[in-house]
C-alpha cells in the first residue's frame, strides 16, 4: 500500500490508497496532480515515478497557462492595480 493517508478526504483515492488519476496525472481536484508510487499499481519503481513526475511537471505547467487568465483578471481588478 502506498503512503496516501494524508491525502485521504482531499483527493480521491482507490480501496488501496492510491490515489485516482485522469486525464494524465490531474486528480479529482483542480491544480492538484499525482504521479509515481502513489498512483502506480504495477511498477512502483524510481523510473515509474521519475517519468510520470514528469508527465505531472508538464500537466501542471498547462493547467497554470490555461488558469493564468484567471489571474490576471482577479489583479487587473484589484484596488489599486495599475498603479
Amino acid at each position: 500500500m502506498p503512503n496516501t493517508q494524508i491525502f485521504a478526504g482531499q483527493v480521491e483515492l482507490d480501496d488501496q490508497g492510491y490515489v485516482l488519476t485522469r486525464r494524465g496525472t490531474a486528480t479529482n481536484v483542480d491544480g492538484v496532480f499525482a504521479a509515481g508510487d502513489c498512483v502506480d499499481h504495477v511498477y512502483r519503481q524510481a523510473i515509474t515515478a521519475a517519468g510520470m513526475g514528469c508527465q505531472s511537471a508538464i500537466d501542471a505547467e498547462r493547467w497554470l497557462a490555461a488558469h493564468e487568465h484567471e489571474e490576471n483578471a482577479v489583479g487587473a481588478a484589484a484596488p489599486g492595480a495599475g498603479r
